[in-house]
């Protein structure tokens, strides 16, 4: 394709093969004698099971087999691990809850998994599937976040008393006390961070293959890591050893996090497959999807922020109900404690904050990482915040988060939760938003839209997120000197983001070579390191790991052509490919010294033959890329509709390899941030825990003629604590979009109002039913 350097827009190298029908996801993939998985799920939310009847199933035309919950419990196969713990602040453990891959004596929310049924055919394992009897006794439930929280709600588990399966606070509790005694002004805002499916383009799909010669067994399944599936299901669930399994992951349409982690029907495929001697297909329809994907969010936060008359702030002070489901996931419990809740402080300075959590189980599906994981949460709480105390305070909401904003002189700053934010110019960052949104044009704008009698309004929302840390990322690098070819093994798995460009661009910039002459292999966890896709870390912590082996490669190359061309290291240049003595037409193409290389006489002594480099990058710290958001919209309160009129974000995200793929990537963001704020409402009846939006026709995603075209820029400042200069841009836009529309909604209905608050989703009948409230209630 050519040769690119870091920092250039290049198009995405993958897009040609996808657009025109090359992509291989896990359903286009068919075995020889493979059969097919069909899974029967509970029609209840809570209830115990007295029984299970196969019988007639089993004797069903092209049935092979048939597994419940009685067999997983005779063959010990362990449940689905909840892998983060959690302290309580009295110090004891959190509870757990036990998660068996087919239900046992109790279900505890719609779509849970009861029975597998195995057959020649999906539908004769579907077929089979409706003979099965399942003597259920149903028992109440409970569905609401805080209300599962109350004495007399349906209790899930004897050891979590209301429902509470841990209580976990980070801060300074006492001094933030003291800070709200002593405070000339209190602003609390009470507000509701809403449930969402991940609707992911490709279902969740998995396909188990055992070989009988080796013992081994595969799993082919849609992820963001094949590491994280081996190591949990060969190991903790089938117990079968890591070792035996080997996970393969094909191209993958979608995972926002969902994908990371192991499902029930994973584990359930490899195990009918080593047990029938036969390949298992399992793929969900999207009606499966709504009921067993791990969901989003689903928080109820009490927020209050202590300031003097100036309106500085002295303190936050937030609680949190997050609603976890009827289970813990492998990371749920991590997600509104630690990934997210540092996240607070917002780019402000805010000298001491406290936030408490705690933990809620409910008759839902359970709840886990999904785009931004935490942040977003965070982010939408006090962004909405610092909106209300500059109303109630009665200043511009510019004015306020500038009185407030960490200043360039103050970094690296610590904030109150410990995060140490190393650079940027969050100031600047607003106004040169405000400055691309017009916002001093505003005025003229809404008094234009209300000679229309419509209502127009303007919100901004400034974001900080911490990412692109925690566990390393290896690059592996290979030479096939036979064809002048470079194959990058790396463990990420791209879901989308355009992996195999970013990884290409590093290498072509750092060898010189052209992408041409590169390939990405991820996916497969016999050929590749371990790694991970998520928390906008690929580029950040992989693209290191890609461009530090080349520097390796480079330097390796160089002591080889010094000794080849009998000369001083230090008299070797290398650019485009090509190795020099400094000053002479002497070269060695880069191949050249890796065909060298393979010839120990060609070696510096003790030097291990071949060019070939694996390099592991492990981040001391993570990101902090931030940014602003604007959005103006108008309404006609006569409908309770609204237009986007313009958006605009500006962002920092430090040195940037692909500015395009980026670009791509917020706007992707965007969209998912501004469907969780205005369509997306996942609504379980509370009277019997069935999922109300269960469906397209009842669950509403955005759709392209929702929103304007993005106004995106960027306004970048390096960070320092990244080799790279880089900084996490994947789930950026997911975090600034939605406090910034809502914010927009509250700015657009407070002209004509006292209305001071309005909660996700911001739907047409709320905002209608907002835009003329009788003069009474205000």
């Amino acid at each position: 394709m050519g040769q690119f350097g870091i920092g250039q827009a290049v198009t995405r190298i993958e897009d040609q093969r996808l657009l025109t029908g090359g992509g291989r996801y896990t359903d286009d993939l068919n075995l020889d004698g493979q059969t097919y998985a069909f899974i029967l799920r509970s029609p209840h939310a809570h209830a115990e099971i007295a029984g299970v009847d196969t019988s007639a199933a089993k004797s069903a035309a092209g049935v092979l087999l048939v597994l419940t919950g009685d067999d997983v419990a005779a063959e010990g196969i362990d449940p689905m691990p909840c892998m983060v713990p959690i302290t309580n602040l009295d110090g004891s453990d959190r509870s757990d809850t036990y998660r068996p891959i087919l239900a046992q004596s109790r279900v505890r929310h719609v779509g849970e998994p009861v029975a597998a049924v195995i057959a020649e055919t999906l539908y004769q394992a579907r077929d089979a599937a409706e003979l099965i009897e399942v003597n259920y006794s149903e028992l109440p439930s409970t569905t609401d976040t805080f209300g599962s929280t109350l004495d007399g709600a349906a209790q899930l588990y004897d050891e979590a008393a209301n429902n509470i399966c841990f209580d976990w606070g980070k801060g300074d509790q006492e001094a933030t006390e003291a800070a709200f005694a002593d405070a000339a002004r209190v602003t609390t805002l009470e507000l509701i961070n809403n449930r969402v499916v991940v609707n992911s383009m490709e279902p969740r799909g998995a396909i188990g293959e055992h070989d009988a010669a080796t013992g081994r067994s595969t799993l082919y399944s849609s992820s963001q890591g094949t590491y994280w599936l081996r190591d949990t299901i060969g190991d903790t669930i089938l117990k079968i050893g890591k070792e035996n399994l080997r996970v393969v992951t094909g191209d993958v349409g979608g995972g926002f996090g969902m994908k990371i982690f192991p499902h029930p029907e994973q584990p359930i495929v490899v195990w009918a497959a080593r047990k029938l001697q036969r390949a298992v297909k399992w793929t969900a329809d999207r009606s499966e999807g709504f009921m067993s994907d791990v969901q989003g969010r689903d928080h109820v936060t009490k927020a209050e922020m202590a300031m003097d008359d100036d309106g500085r702030f002295l303190a936050l002070r937030v609680t949190t109900y997050a609603n976890l489901g009827a289970y813990l996931s492998h990371f749920s419990t991590f997600i509104p404690t630690d990934a997210g809740t540092g996240m607070l402080n917002g780019l402000y300075t805010i000298p001491t904050i406290w936030a408490n959590v705690k933990g809620v189980l409910t008759n839902t599906v359970p709840t886990d990482a999904y785009r931004g994981a935490g942040r977003p949460e965070a982010i939408y709480c006090v962004e909405r915040l610092v909106d209300k105390c500059a109303r109630e305070l009665g200043i511009a909401p510019d004015e306020i988060r500038r009185r407030n904003f960490v200043k360039p002189e103050q970094l690296p700053y610590t904030t109150a939760l410990g995060d140490t934010f190393d650079s940027g110019e969050f100031t600047a960052i607003m106004e040169a938003g405000m400055g691309r949104a017009d916002w001093t044009g505003f005025a003229a704008r809404r008094d234009e839209s209300a000679g229309r009698s419509k209502l127009r309004g303007i919100g901004m929302a400034t974001y900080v997120e911490t990412c692109g840390g925690g566990f390393p990322e290896t690059a592996d690098v290979k030479f096939d000197t036979d064809n002048d070819h470079i194959t990058i093994y790396i463990g990420t798995v791209t879901n989308g983001q355009g992996h195999d460009t970013s990884y290409k661009q590093i290498m072509s910039d750092r060898l010189g070579i052209d992408t041409d002459n590169l390939t990405v292999v991820q996916g497969d966890s016999d050929l590749v390191p371990s790694g991970l896709t998520g928390g906008s870390r690929s580029v950040t912590v992989g693209g290191v790991a890609v461009s530090k082996a080349s520097e390796a490669i480079v330097a390796k190359g160089k002591q080889i052509a010094s000794q080849i061309m009998e000369t001083a290291v230090a008299d070797i240049d290398y650019a485009d490919a090509t190795f020099r003595v400094t000053g002479t037409d002497r070269t060695m193409s880069l191949f050249d010294v890796a065909r060298a290389a393979t010839d120990a006489a060609n070696l510096p002594e003790g030097m291990e033959p071949g060019l070939d480099e694996a390099y592991t990058h492990t981040p001391d710290v993570p990101t902090f890329p931030n940014g602003c958001h604007i959005c103006e919209l108008e309404i006609d309160p006569d409908t309770g509709t609204l237009e986007i009129q313009r958006y605009t974000v500006v962002d920092d995200f430090g040195d940037t390899v692909n500015p395009l793929l980026i670009e791509g990537q917020v706007h992707g963001g965007i969209v998912q941030g501004l469907g969780q704020a205005l369509h997306e409402h996942t609504v379980y009846d509370e009277q019997s825990g069935q999922l109300v939006t269960g469906s397209f026709m009842d669950y509403t995603l955005p759709r392209a003629d929702n929103f304007p075209n993005f106004d995106f820029t960027m306004r970048n400042v390096p960070c320092t604590t990244n080799p790279m200069g880089l900084k996490g841009s994947g789930e950026a836009g997911a975090i600034g979009a939605p406090p910034a529309v809502i914010n927009a909604i509250v700015d657009a209905l407070s002209a004509s109002s006292s209305l001071v608050d309005v909660d996700m989703p911001a739907t047409p009948d709320v905002i209608w039913a907002a835009a003329n409230r009788p003069l009474a209630a205000e």
